[in-house]
């Protein structure tokens, strides 16, 4: 599907980004160009040491950020396929500097897509979040106006041979300035700071992220949202599973954070279809047949009243799993006995 195909990756030296870079190259050792567009040096400077272009002909590393036009279209010259998952996306850090998320969650996926249509890319996907379902925090309330703004694209793309979609997913394991690593590195201290006993998470592995960015990338009509069926966990059994024999303090829930991750509300759920291994909440406007798209994938409608959150869904993680995903994703020598001495 990739091989002979220029890719560019926006926010390419991320977690995301840099797991896959290393899928496409592995999986795809004909892939024509992949770009990783970003803003920081020193992160495409570490990533170059690991995927150099000397031993891999394919890579390319553009300084630039989406903010900036100009620049973008320049990477985008001669591009068939865009990942986007460039975004600002800590919370408390966008509740408190509001408008530099909006520059670049919104203004930037705006740059993307009229960078794209006007450059001739042919296929997009965007990253979303499952903070952007009944946002409640600026972050999910900027990748919820992004989310429509390309799922709307395909409304104005013309003639153009190109498509629009968007993939969301919950919480990816282990993924900087995530909770994981964040509980592995407050453990060394001993003691591990719960928000919210009640707190659930949905979680997604970046393989598995990746793999969803892949099958939207062969399956995409334009205009669709995929999400992915995945299982949730309790962070009281995130902190069993991580420290066991550290003391929990509870210091109550940050600005703008749920109890309960949401991928698709109620309202959500009238416009979506159910398949055996995701969800697709359908464009606004329609683009294509739907009926012609349900039985194409073997798919059905939601039922009335659905809705798919962290806090009912049926795929659990005990804690045991949540320590293999650990030592199997995140930290090789992982055990939730905390070394002494």
């Amino acid at each position: 599907m990739l091989n002979d195909r220029s890719i560019l990756v926006t926010g390419g030296t991320g977690s995301f980004g840099q797991k896959f870079v290393a899928t496409v190259l592995n999986q795809f050792p004909e892939v024509k160009r992949l770009v990783v567009y970003s803003r920081d040096e020193m992160k495409q400077f570490e990533m170059a040491q690991q995927f150099s272009p000397q031993k891999y002909p394919a890579m390319r590393y553009f300084i630039g950020d989406v903010r900036d036009r100009d620049r973008l279209r320049r990477a985008l010259e001669g591009v068939d396929i865009v990942i986007h998952a460039a975004a600002l996306k800590q919370v408390p850090a966008t509740e408190y500097n509001p408008f530099e998320a909006i520059k670049t969650n919104i203004l930037g996926a705006q740059n993307v897509i009229e960078g794209c249509i006007d450059c001739g890319v042919q296929k997009v996907v965007a990253l979303s979040t499952d903070k952007a379902a009944a946002p409640i925090n600026l972050y999910g309330a900027t990748k919820l106006c992004s989310d429509k703004l390309f799922t709307a694209a395909n409304n104005f793309r013309g003639q153009r041979d190109i498509k629009f979609s968007v993939v969301r997913y919950g919480n990816v394991l282990g993924s900087r300035g995530s909770v994981v690593p964040f509980f592995l590195e407050k453990r060394k201290n001993g003691v591990l700071p719960i928000t919210d006993e009640r707190m659930t998470r949905f979680n997604i592995t970046l393989e598995d992220g990746v793999k969803l960015v892949l099958y939207a990338l062969e399956q995409m009509w334009g205009g669709e949202i995929f999400v992915p069926k995945i299982p949730s966990y309790r962070i009281t059994d995130l902190a069993e599973a991580i420290g066991p024999q550290c003391r929990r303090e509870i210091v109550g829930i940050r600005p703008g954070e749920k109890l309960h991750e949401e991928m698709i509300t109620v309202t959500d759920a009238l416009s979506t279809i159910e398949f055996s291994k995701y969800f697709v909440i359908l464009p606004s406007m329609p683009l294509w047949n739907v009926a012609e798209f349900t039985r194409s994938f073997g798919g059905q409608e939601c039922n009335y009243g659905f809705k798919y959150d962290s806090g009912t869904n049926s795929a659990w993680l005990d804690v045991e799993e949540l320590r293999a995903l650990i030592k199997s994703h995140v930290m090789a020598d992982f055990s939730a006995v905390q070394p002494t001495g």
